[in-house]
């Protein structure tokens, strides 16, 4: 992946509505062509690439630097694609607050409606580990509110997720593919991308094998026995080294209780089992990694994942006011040369394919 940086400060307002409706009308058209020239599965490696994600938002007209951009951008193509999914083999699911919780019954929804090559519950169970890891497996102060899952029918899929730090006002974007994920609890992202960086506990790099081989023996262990040792912890706080980045003082042993006897009872096979089970969230997994350092010896990682991206934009004037007459010159473009092509016209989509292909030392 190429390498950058991505300010995603968090601006308030909403997209105004006659840009929105141009930004649904554009994606549809563009998706088209893209289908044409890739296929469903070209457009889900496109998504995962942070540089082509923020450029498609410029592309739209939206604020080149603004964390709305990721919500906003995905939907429009939520909404671009809701008449037109089964017949491109392209679906999206998930969303914003709310709509982002329903990712799982959509799925399953539309996997009712259309033939998918793979069995919807497997694509529901990537939804949710990947939203599991970056809220609880990867801890650097941005908690998720929203989860875009986008996939095909032959069963490839792309995730796009973001998360809000509400302290410094400073947001942080995930991608996922599918074609690049061999295990979801090891290296997973093909992106994350921020400029405001903090401590990070990650328990998903490569280094940090040994703590979830550990984590999840603990996790097999009875809760009295963790608890004990992590109140004794606690009280030896003082003896910690000044490097670790986990506070004692946010683990309350008797609120993990309950959230340990679950881990208990259900016995996870290993690091990835434990992560989806209910209840197991970012406290549970500080205590763990905390009691696999300090008890066995076995240090999880604090190195941060992001990677970076950027791009231009002007939903807010900069660097110039987004230009209708031109925006929708462009949209009737991109739908007359679909038209055309449908008759057997290739010329326009030719041309449309050539410039993709113009060198970028030429701009």
């Amino acid at each position: 992946m190429r390498t950058g940086t991505a300010n995603l400060p968090l601006h308030g307002g909403k997209c105004p509505p006659w840009l929105f409706e141009r930004m649904v009308k554009m994606s549809r058209a563009l998706i088209e062509v893209m289908v044409v020239e890739s296929g469903p599965d070209g457009i889900l490696a496109r998504l995962a690439d942070p540089f082509w994600f923020q450029a498609l938002g410029c592309v739209l007209g939206f604020d080149w630097h603004s964390s709305g951009l990721t919500t906003t951008v995905c939907g429009a193509l939520k909404e671009a694609l809701r008449d037109r999914a089964g017949q491109l083999g392209l679906f999206v699911a998930g969303g914003k607050g709310k709509t982002s919780r329903q990712t799982p019954g959509e799925i399953l929804a539309i996997g009712e409606k259309f033939p998918l090559a793979r069995d919807p519950q497997e694509l529901v169970f990537a939804s949710k580990m990947a939203a599991k890891v970056d809220n609880a497996a990867v801890q650097d102060g941005y908690q998720l509110y929203h989860h875009t899952f986008f996939f095909t029918s032959s069963g490839q899929w792309a995730i796009i997720q973001q998360g809000m730090n509400e302290t410094t006002r400073w947001a942080r974007r995930y991608h996922w593919l599918s074609t690049t994920v061999k295990d979801f609890v090891c290296e997973p992202h093909t992106a994350v991308c921020c400029d405001y960086r903090g401590e990070t506990l990650n328990l998903v790099a490569l280094e940090s094998d040994p703590a979830r081989k550990v984590i999840a023996e603990l996790a097999r262990e009875k809760p009295e026995n963790l608890l004990r040792d992590l109140t004794r912890l606690q009280q030896d706080a003082l003896n910690l080294p000044a490097r670790h980045r986990v506070e004692l003082a946010d683990l309350n042993p008797a609120r993990l209780h309950r959230v340990l006897l679950k881990s208990y009872e259900r016995q996870p096979e290993n690091f990835a089992a434990l992560v989806v089970t209910e209840g197991v969230g970012p406290k549970a997994l500080r205590a763990l990694s905390l009691l696999s350092e300090l008890a066995y010896g076995t240090p999880p990682s604090f190195r941060d994942p992001a990677r970076f991206s950027f791009a231009h934009g002007g939903k807010d004037g900069h660097p110039y006011p987004v230009d209708r007459a031109t925006y929708d010159h462009s949209i009737a473009f991109l739908e007359k040369a679909l038209a055309e092509s449908r008759l057997g016209r290739q010329e326009k989509i030719e041309a449309f394919r050539r410039l993709g292909r113009w060198p970028r030392h030429a701009f």
